[in-house]
């Protein structure tokens, strides 16, 4: 990937994403998420070469600092949290489409999203409460959040939520999960104990190193 043109068909490619031109100066072409209209893809043409700005993560922002000279501190931008890539030939093509695709999914970030992302962390074998599941997903007070996520959750096969109960052990009630004892059984199959409906925090808990 080397042209404008390619960085923008590929950041285009993403759901919910438009073109724009903020500054009228067809040198800076930006790709944004429709709704929040936050942008996560930046091009221009600087020094001779198209470049991109993308949004990052601390580990992410140094892991492809030091894999490539052609990847630096955001320009022009906080260079804490956005780095710049120089379309210079030099950077494998998947890399750069992996650092727009994370741009992309750091800007689009919402509540329901960071909630299912903790509730993925929730070993098998282990129970979380719903104010652990909020303090993972960054804002201990959005408990009633987690439950309102947990009841639509999109992906029960993917994103373990009956292994989240309240802060004394007890189960959902039982629409949660698509019937009566569904969350006990779910819990038994993977070894614990459900006993009237009440799991034990202290044998079952999520390790608080983990939170």
């Amino acid at each position: 990937m080397t042209t404008r043109e390619e960085a923008l068909a590929f950041g285009l490619s993403f759901p919910g994403t438009y073109q724009d031109e903020p500054f009228r100066d067809p040198n800076w072409q930006l790709v944004r998420v429709r709704g929040s209209k936050k942008a996560f893809l930046w091009t221009y043409e600087k020094d001779g070469y198209i470049h991109l700005n993308v949004k990052t993560e601390p580990q992410a922002r140094d892991f492809w600092r030091a894999a490539y000279d052609s990847v630096f501190p955001g320009w022009h931008q906080n260079k804490e949290h956005w780095n710049t890539i120089r379309l210079d030939g030099t950077i494998d093509e998947a890399d750069i489409k992996e650092m727009i695709a994370q741009s992309y999914d750091l800007v689009t970030d919402s509540p329901t999203k960071r909630i299912y992302e903790a509730v993925k962390k929730v070993p098998r074998g282990k129970v979380a409460t719903y104010s652990q599941i909020a303090t993972l997903a960054g804002n201990p007070r959005m408990c009633r959040a987690v439950g309102n996520a947990l009841h639509k959750n999109p992906y029960p096969d993917e994103i373990p939520c009956y292994r989240i109960v309240n802060a004394k052990g007890e189960l959902a009630m039982e629409f949660a999960f698509g019937g009566k004892e569904i969350q006990a059984e779910r819990l038994r199959e993977e070894g614990i104990e459900v006993v009237d409906g009440k799991v034990d925090l202290k044998k079952y808990g999520m390790d608080e190193k983990l939170i």
